[in-house]
């Protein structure tokens, strides 16, 4: 009879027992093993009369695998239940058990059962789980004394670093700086679940929020409502928007942290929505606000100059806030050219 070694591997982002029709064919067919102790899985396998044999965790894999192959031989198929990471030791030593059984004239098969998999998402689990035990007892000291407050600056820095990372046009970088922002995200929901009673919520009410918004906002996707174009998905946005925020200044949740370029552009987008005033200059008035300017320097004539440039760039579709950070990072590279060149 030839004896058949299933390394059988599982999702700890899945839910214990749930798993593929071939895994729970191996695991009734033979001896099941497992180095884990704590194995998820362990559970739900003997809720279905699967005993499930923990092996000692500090035998070598050679000795974890010559057990295998001798339960196998013996009941005709052994399964070995990975741990979260797969075992590879374990697979490494199974595979030498098969290739020096089968140089002996012994009929030994050795197959991967995958049991489960993560879908996609499924790696966001483990950004909580990892939260969970930076901020439980025994957990990080530092992560332990943050709060919304003291992480406030940490959300405005990784923005703004995942912002220069595509403005760089790195894409590795961007994908870093991005799991920098979602820390922040994980951090403050897992904050707010340990607030106190009526305070409190976590990730899941936020992803759940945020799931509701998107369908709401959408009815072109997730309800009958048709749309012409993206012009038009903006205008229906615009007024789900102000349907939710029904007695409310439109203007209210502009956030006031932001840049003063991009501030001022988006008050003065929501205030032309509503045809309102904006200042809306004409070049004449640029050049009166510009002289103005020169002829008595200060905060007030400064700032009446900046927001008619700003406006004036946003009737012609152009982000101040980019196009100044555009000319700022080209000066940067030219003082750098300079340093380079010796002109210092």
């Amino acid at each position: 009879m030839a004896a058949r070694l299933v390394l059988l591997l599982t999702s700890p982002r899945v839910a214990p027992g749930l798993l593929t029709y071939d895994a729970w064919t191996a695991l009734r067919s033979g001896a099941v093993m497992t180095r884990d102790q704590d194995h998820p899985q362990r559970d739900a396998l003997a809720a279905a009369g699967i005993v499930t044999e923990a092996v000692d965790p500090a035998h070598p894999p050679v000795a974890v695998a010559r057990i295998l192959l001798s339960a196998a031989r013996e009941g005709g198929t052994a399964v070995w239940l990975a741990a979260a990471g797969g075992d590879e030791d374990i697979a490494h030593a199974l595979a030498e058990q098969g290739v020096q059984a089968a140089e002996r004239g012994e009929d030994v098969a050795l197959e991967v059962v995958y049991g489960s998999w993560d879908v996609p998402g499924a790696r966001l689990l483990d950004v909580v789980t990892t939260m969970d035990r930076l901020r439980s007892p025994g957990g990080c000291p530092w992560d332990a004394q943050q709060t919304h407050e003291s992480l406030a600056p940490y959300l405005l820095e990784e923005a703004y670093e995942a912002f220069q990372a595509i403005e760089d046009g790195d894409g590795a970088a961007l994908r870093d700086e991005l799991g920098d922002v979602l820390l922040q995200v994980a951090f403050h929901a897992r904050l707010a679940a340990e607030a106190a009673e009526g305070e409190r919520w976590s990730i899941d009410d936020v992803a759940a929020g945020l799931v509701d918004k998107l369908v709401r906002r959408h009815p072109h996707v997730f309800g009958d409502r048709t749309v012409s174009g993206a012009d038009e998905v903006v205008a229906n946005w615009d007024a789900i928007k102000a349907t939710e925020r029904a007695g409310k200044s439109s203007v209210a949740g502009v956030p006031m942290a932001a840049p003063a370029l991009t501030l001022a552009a988006t008050l003065q987008r929501k205030a032309a929505k509503l045809g309102l005033p904006t200042g809306e200059p004409q070049p004449a008035d640029l050049a009166t606000l510009t002289q103005a300017f020169i002829d008595g320097p200060g905060q007030d004539t400064a700032a009446a100059l900046l927001w008619a440039l700003v406006d004036t760039m946003r009737i012609q579709d152009i982000d101040a806030e980019t196009a100044l950070r555009r000319r700022a990072r080209a000066f940067r590279d030219s003082v750098v050219a300079a340093e380079e060149a010796g002109q210092t």
